[in-house]
C-alpha cells in the first residue's frame, strides 16, 4: 500500500503500510528534519520498512524542533511533544493496535535530536530510538535567522538547557539507542561526539557510528545509514518484546 496522508487533530501525518506487516505489531514513529522532507520518496528507507514489515507514522510539526514549547508555526496551543504523546500515540493504537514499547523512534536531523530527547525524557515509553545526524546543539541557530527557536526560548542558554544531552538521566535511560553522524558534517558531528562521551562516562549502553561518511548532512547520508538504523530498531524492538515476555512468564 502506498503512503497516505492522514489528519491527526488538524495536522497532517504521513502513514505507510508495508505489503506484509510484522506479526509482533512493531511500528516506527518517524520525526522529520527542519527542512520538512518526507520519506515517501526515499526508497532506501521504504526498502527497510518493507524488509521488516514495519508500518510508519510520520507526523508533520513544522519547524518545532519537537520540543515541549509552543511553536506558533505548528500549533498555538499544543507543543510538538504533546502532539506526539497525546495525539499521535493514540492514533497508532487505533490504527495499528500498537502501543509502547512496541513503537520505535526514528529521526533525522531536527527529528534525530527530537527522537533522542523524547527517549531520554520518557525511556519506558520509548525504549528503542535511532537518530541519524541528530542536530543536538540546535540552540546555535538562535542568532542565525532561525524564525522559530527565538520564539520558543527567551535566549540561547534557555534553548541549550532543553537539548537532548541535558535530558539524560543517569539511572533512567532508553535501553536501546543508536545514533550516527557523518564526520564531515561540520555542524552537528561535534555534539554527537559529545553525546557519545557523556553516555560512555555515565556507563549508559548505546551504539553509535561517527565514522561512516558519505554526503555530509542530508538524505544522501541518511539513506546510506537507513539499513543500519531501521535494522537496529527492528531487532531491538524484538529484544524488548522477548524481555517483557520473560518477565510476564515469571
Amino acid at each position: 500500500m502506498p503512503w497516505t496522508v492522514e489528519t491527526i487533530a488538524g495536522h497532517p501525518c504521513d502513514v505507510y503500510e508495508p505489503p506484509a506487516r510484522n506479526p509482533q505489531g512493531f511500528v516506527v514513529l518517524y520525526l522529520h528534519g527542519v527542512h520538512l522532507n518526507r520519506l515517501d520518496d526515499k526508497p532506501a528507507f521504504v526498502e527497510q520498512f518493507d524488509r521488516y514489515g514495519l508500518p510508519v507514522v510520520a507526523p508533520r510539526t513544522a519547524r518545532s524542533w519537537w520540543t515541549d514549547k509552543i511553536c506558533l508555526e505548528f500549533d498555538p496551543k499544543v507543543s510538538a511533544e504533546r502532539h506526539v504523546r497525546e495525539r499521535v500515540l493514540p492514533f497508532i493504537a487505533e490504527r495499528f493496535g500498537s502501543e509502547p514499547p512496541r513503537i520505535g523512534l526514528l529521526g533525522t536531523s531536527m527529528g534525530g535530536q527530537g527522537a533522542l530527547r523524547l527517549a531520554y525524557k520518557y525511556p519506558s515509553q520509548f525504549p528503542v530510538v535511532a537518530a541519524i545526524s541528530p542536530a543536538i546543539d540546535y540552540y546555535k541557530r538562535y542568532n542565525e535567522g532561525d524564525e522559530t527557536i527565538p520564539q520558543m526560548y527567551p535566549d540561547p542558554e534557555a534553548a541549550r538547557q532543553d537539548t537532548a544531552i541535558l535530558h539524560i538521566h543517569p539511572l533512567n535511560w532508553p535501553r536501546h539507542q543508536f545514533f550516527c553522524c557523518d564526520p564531515i558534517d561540520y555542524r552537528w558531528h561535534e555534539s554527537a561526539d559529545r553525546l557519545r562521551m557523556k553516555l560512555w562516562s555515565l556507563g549508559i549502553p548505546h551504539e553509535h557510528d561517527l565514522e561512516t561518511t558519505g554526503g555530509g548532512h542530508g538524505f544522501e547520508y541518511y539513506s546510506r545509514m537507513a539499513d543500519r538504523a531501521v535494522t537496529f530498531i527492528a531487532t531491538k524492538l524484538d529484544e524488548v518484546r522477548r524481555q517483557i515476555g520473560v518477565v510476564v512468564s515469571k
